[in-house]
């Protein structure tokens, strides 16, 4: 029995980067040698292992065919004979393809290490076009190395292009690609993600009404980016330089998918654009299987964040409406969330990236002095049930009207 660190540890440690996690690849073992020696058995589709001392997996060597269709379509042999240079073959990618034995000696038969130094994502055999599930992965990649100079190989993304093609991509679960993307919209450069899923033809396919937006202009005065898909990426971007949650990095990937309804005809003006775009922000939910709170998040930031960037001119009743569409009372750091998101678009814009944005300020205040019209001295005036209601609103408008007031003489 030999045991090896194996994929992402390895990878991670040539490039200097922290190790969050370790895979470990058990080469001459068998599933009975390794429950004797006190491994307990996880895996269902195939042989995996935990550690009986640190918890950690241990898999053992295997191939895999292709038998079916989609990430799931595979069988996998799994016995004593298969070697190690057998095992590296079967994975997505030549830097994820080394593994380092018990004396830290690199074993890189496929040339990761040189692929890690040239920064090429580069797949290790043709076998890497049987699974699409590669597709979403290289791109994530892609969205995790971009800051180091790492790019995909041209003859791996010719094979990324293939398997777009193929129809194979729409074999891929809901809940397995949700992980991908959601994984790919929180690493470091997001927006390189989308970036190259468009070069291979897979966000056509994936997100087709975010392919749509690219192309579709809009008025220069305001973004100076022109593309709508080219102000999307600047928005994810943003997203990432600012830290955003995936609730707002999502919100933010959809929010003007509405622009992409617009008839030619009426280019580059997208009139009612939020109101057009929540049926599709509801498709796109749906079919990714997203989270409740990203999917709550993306409608009410697709319908809103127009108010958001006008804050400052919105008369107080609409800005009551704003406030009470977001229950703000109950749910302070949804609010919170579209302000982020609103932020992170008005900043998604050439050459705007560093302009203040006092709407935020602003919006937090509001909500402030909505939030400080209390229930009290209405119940102790003897307003109840939809009076009550009634009565709450015209304080809470009250409230607004004064805040706006001292807020323009500020």
């Amino acid at each position: 029995m030999q045991i090896y660190k194996v994929g992402g540890a390895v990878r991670d440690r040539l490039l200097g980067r922290p190790i969050t996690d370790t895979d470990w690849l058990v080469v001459g073992a068998s599933a009975e040698e390794m429950q004797v020696q006190g491994f307990r058995p996880v895996g269902e589709d195939f042989p995996v292992f935990l550690h009986p001392q640190s918890g950690e997996e241990y898999a053992l060597a295997r191939t895999e065919r292709k038998s079916g269709r989609g990430y799931g379509g595979f069988t996998f042999y799994a016995n004593p004979e298969v070697t190690l240079e057998e095992d590296l073959i079967r994975r997505d990618l030549t830097i994820n393809a080394m593994a380092e034995d018990d004396h830290g000696e690199l074993h890189d038969p496929y040339g990761g290490r040189r692929d890690l130094a040239a920064r090429l994502l580069r797949h290790v055999s043709p076998a890497f076009a049987e699974d699409p599930l590669r597709v979403l992965r290289v791109a994530r990649f892609a969205a995790r190395y971009a800051p180091l100079g790492f790019r995909v190989a041209p003859e791996t993304l010719a094979l990324m292009r293939q398997l777009s093609e193929s129809g194979e991509l729409l074999a891929l679960t809901p809940e397995r690609s949700w992980k991908e993307i959601s994984r790919a919209l929180l690493e470091p450069s997001p927006e390189v993600f989308i970036e190259v899923l468009r070069d291979c033809g897979a966000l056509k396919v994936l997100l087709p009404e975010v392919d749509t937006l690219f192309g579709v202009p809009q008025p220069a005065a305001h973004h100076p980016e022109i593309d709508t898909g080219a102000h999307v990426l600047s928005v994810l971007h943003q997203c990432a330089e600012h830290a955003q949650p995936l609730t707002v990095r999502w919100a933010c990937l959809l929010h003007d998918l509405g622009k992409g309804l617009t008839p030619k005809s009426q280019w580059p003006r997208h009139i009612a654009h939020e109101r057009n775009g929540l049926r599709l922000i509801r498709a796109v939910n749906e079919r990714c299987k997203a989270p409740r709170d990203c999917q709550e998040l993306a409608l009410l930031v697709g319908e809103h964040h127009t108010h958001g960037h006008r804050a400052l001119e919105l008369k107080p009743s609409t800005l009551l409406e704003l406030l009470q569409s977001f229950d703000i009372y109950r749910r302070a750091q949804r609010f919170e969330e579209f302000i982020a998101a609103c932020e992170m678009d008005a900043r998604g814009r050439l050459g705007l990236e560093q302009r203040d944005y006092p709407q935020a300020a602003y919006l937090r205040g509001a909500a402030e002095a909505a939030r400080a019209v209390t229930v009290q001295p209405l119940l102790a005036q003897g307003f109840q049930g939809a009076e009550l209601g009634e009565a709450l609103k015209r304080e809470r408008l009250t409230a607004l009207k004064a805040y706006k007031a001292g807020a323009g003489k500020a």
